[in-house]
């Protein structure tokens, strides 16, 4: 039996730039359910314009401390260690639902910090260059462990989206690809269905291919990643395949 805790129970009004907030009244057995801007859940903190800069700030506390922790034990272990380390305590808080948060314009204050500890854990200078040490390391940057996780999710629950050969019989070679939504609202063009869509189909036709069997699809995708290192979504994008 599940029962609500009525002075703790809010409700949310999803929001976009130009809409308005409609005054509700709404009650539950005599009891007055109040408005909040935001709520947490499953660890997420959701606003009510579906901006996550809340929840961001949030995560840069969290990796300040797991930064400091990384600098304290540096000098006592060797990089394999380090690497160990890192991602028990730094990629674990990083990963946790990247695929809707990981394409927010605030996510840059994530990369700054991912790189900082990248730096501490390879004893580089402050203004080195960092995408010869995540190759290094083998450490995906942020936007790059974000087109991992988002390709993933697409890969996984292929179901949920159309692809072109079920919307035309021409034999091209956009066949394989995704079919992409119309849609003029710029905050769904940025969650994960319509971004998942264009990372998908601007991937090599090779891992395309590899996408029906998950367990090669994700070691050759990792690979693929690992090699360019990508620190924006637009430079994955932009990237030409030959």
């Amino acid at each position: 039996m599940l029962f609500l805790n009525l002075n703790k129970t809010t409700y949310l009004q999803f929001l976009t730039k130009n809409s308005q907030k409609l005054d509700l009244n709404i009650t539950l057995m005599n009891n007055q359910i109040t408005s909040s801007t935001n709520t947490k859940f499953l660890g997420l903190t959701i606003k009510e314009t579906l901006s996550w800069k809340a929840h961001i700030r949030q995560i840069m506390l969290r990796l300040s401390s797991a930064c400091y922790a990384i600098r304290v034990i540096t000098p006592l272990m060797t990089e394999d260690i380090l690497k160990m380390i890192y991602y028990s305590y730094v990629n674990s808080i990083i990963t946790y639902g990247i695929i809707f948060w990981g394409n927010s314009p605030h996510s840059t204050h994530i990369f700054k910090i991912q790189k900082r500890v990248i730096r501490i854990m390879t004893k580089s200078r402050r203004r080195d260059s960092c995408r010869q040490l995540f190759k290094r390391l083998e450490i995906l940057p942020l936007k790059s462990q974000y087109t991992l996780s988002t390709l993933l999710f697409v890969v996984k629950n292929k179901d949920l989206f159309t692809m072109n050969q079920e919307i035309h019989n021409i034999n091209t070679r956009c066949t394989i690809n995704l079919h992409p939504p119309v849609c003029n609202l710029m905050v769904f063009q940025k969650g994960v269905y319509f971004s998942g869509i264009k990372l998908y189909n601007h991937l090599p036709t090779y891992l395309k291919n590899l996408s029906k069997e998950i367990k090669l699809f994700k070691p050759a995708l990792k690979r693929f990643l690992f090699l360019h290192s990508f620190y924006s979504v637009e430079e994955y994008l932009g990237y030409r395949h030959n």
